[in-house]
């Protein structure tokens, strides 16, 4: 053990030399350089062997202290995976990590939003966050790298099958000048910065590798990018786009009370991401598409008799009864007669594929943007079961959470915009299903019965839209005439449960 040390060392001595006679390192002779900067080689009082071999090196007018006994182990770059079926970026929603931090097998990385859902990223390596490189609001390409992680040694080889391009670092590899040390905080290439002050530098065509940092162990704060943007007179133009909080900061002077609190009514560029960008692009391509619609109404009265006598006998305080999915379960029965409504289009063979499952998606509006998860085979599904399983989906889609299952295999897809209090509307498709069905508030209206008196009546109008290509008028009609069916008379599906 003692010989094997003994060779580390005179390994490590020999890289040492080999940096410091490099002819980039300084124009000193090398006998000079050995001279001035020897190599201790005294045991530590440790016990561990040899004393570390540090080396002082100096870059142009710049020096710092890089480590020949860097840490053992494996540089990994994690990049973005493939998080679904024709996705080939995401935005950068949200760091859990930052750099320097230890990490955990299985621990939250980031948060990413495809066109379809979102998606957190865990580590599959225990190590050290070496470098952050996208910010929250980047665009990240499928296969880019998000991060790099120094693994553990023994990590290595499950780092070496897992992922491609991982750079060896060990304490016998002598390290390239250039990139000076890649675990010590203070490094030439790379300032010890958060990615917001980053953002903020790059913003203001501040270069942040010149900045002089003041925070803790050199780290750039937003205070200092300010600062160095004021002193070489550049950022100012870039006042009438910030705020009076970077306005004092650069300027040096202090505002008005009244000027901190001017509104700005400047315009204002909102970039479109997440599901923003997936509803631009299909709903592009469902303009493309020659739609039919139907209009009917539905009387609801016998619905809000039921609904009101669940709901009074309602045991589970988890558990709240809407309309919806009576008229869900109803309109599944009405795809069982009519199939083609539970259809999509397959344009380049030009072939019509009948669902088996009834996945039935349902439009939701969320502070993220429209989302339509589905509701799987729901004709398998009691109204009991459809009820929680809506109540699932609103909840993950409020919190941003839903799945890429939840939102994948849809076949046809309602819309109800009577939660916020529309009669009517006219959708788009979600391709490639063939139909869409906007379904409005319920309200009293005045109507006539067999005897022709007048009566108060729980109107709904519903409005279908379906694929002209694929699906005629009447064979609509009739579908939206079975469905008119089994809600006016909810009793008629007792017949169906099985």
């Amino acid at each position: 053990m003692a010989l094997r040390r003994l060779c580390r060392a005179c390994a490590l001595a020999r890289s040492a030399i080999a940096i410091q006679t490099s002819p980039m390192t300084s124009s000193s002779p090398p006998s000079k350089l050995l001279h001035s900067s020897p190599l201790p080689l005294s045991p530590n009082p440790g016990g561990l062997g040899l004393a570390p071999v540090r080396l002082c090196m100096r870059v142009g007018g710049f020096s710092s202290q890089a480590w020949v006994d860097v840490p053992t182990g494996r540089m990994v770059e994690v990049p973005l995976a493939q998080t679904g079926e024709g996705i080939a970026e995401c935005e950068l929603l949200k760091w859990f990590v930052q750099e320097g931090e230890e990490v955990e097998e299985f621990q939250r990385l980031c948060e990413v939003q495809s066109d379809k859902a979102t998606i957190e990223i865990t580590s599959r390596f225990k190590g050290k966050i070496i470098q952050i490189v996208f910010t929250p609001g980047d665009i990240v390409k499928v296969g880019e790298t998000l991060l790099k992680i120094l693994v553990e040694e023994d990590q290595a080889s499950l780092a070496s099958e897992c992922l491609d391009g991982g750079t060896t670092l060990n304490s016998e590899t002598s390290v390239p000048e250039e990139k000076g040390s890649l675990f010590h905080e203070a490094s030439v290439d790379r300032v010890l910065s958060t990615p917001a002050v980053r953002n903020l530098a790059k913003q203001h065509g501040v270069d942040i590798n010149v900045i002089s940092g003041t925070g803790k162990d050199g780290r750039v704060l937003k205070e200092d990018v300010l600062k160095y943007a004021t002193n070489q007179g550049i950022g100012i133009t870039t006042l009438s786009h910030g705020n009076a909080e970077e306005e004092v900061l650069l300027t040096g002077h202090k505002l008005p009370v009244d000027a901190l609190h001017i509104k700005d009514y400047e315009d204002k560029i909102m970039p479109l991401r997440g599901f923003n960008r997936a509803m631009v692009k299909s709903m592009t391509l469902a303009a493309k598409v020659p739609h039919f619609y139907y209009l009917e109404e539905l009387n609801c009265d016998a619905l809000v008799e039921l609904k009101a006598a669940f709901q009074n006998d309602n045991s589970d305080p988890n558990v709240k009864h809407t309309f919806l999915p009576f008229l869900i379960k109803s309109l599944s029965m009405a795809l069982s007669k009519y199939p083609i409504l539970n259809s999509s289009f397959i344009e380049e063979s030009n072939e019509v594929v009948l669902k088996g499952s009834h996945n039935i998606g349902v439009a939701m509006a969320t502070d993220y943007g429209l989302v339509v998860p589905n509701i799987k085979r729901t004709q398998s599904l009691s109204v009991m079961e459809i009820t929680k399983e809506l109540s699932r989906l609103h909840q993950m889609a409020s919190n941003n959470k839903l799945t890429s299952e939840d939102i994948s295999d849809g076949t046809i897809t309602l819309s109800n915009i009577g939660s916020i209090g529309g009669k009517f509307g006219s959708p788009l498709l979600n391709l490639p299903e063939v139909a869409i069905i906007a379904i409005g508030r319920i309200q009293k209206l005045p109507r006539f019965a067999v005897d022709e008196t007048v009566y108060p009546a729980s109107i709904t109008n519903v409005t279908i839209g379906a694929d002209h290509r694929i699906v005629d008028g009447a064979t609509v009609a009739k579908f939206c005439n079975e469905w008119k069916r089994l809600v006016e008379n909810p009793e008629l599906l007792l017949l169906h449960l099985k």
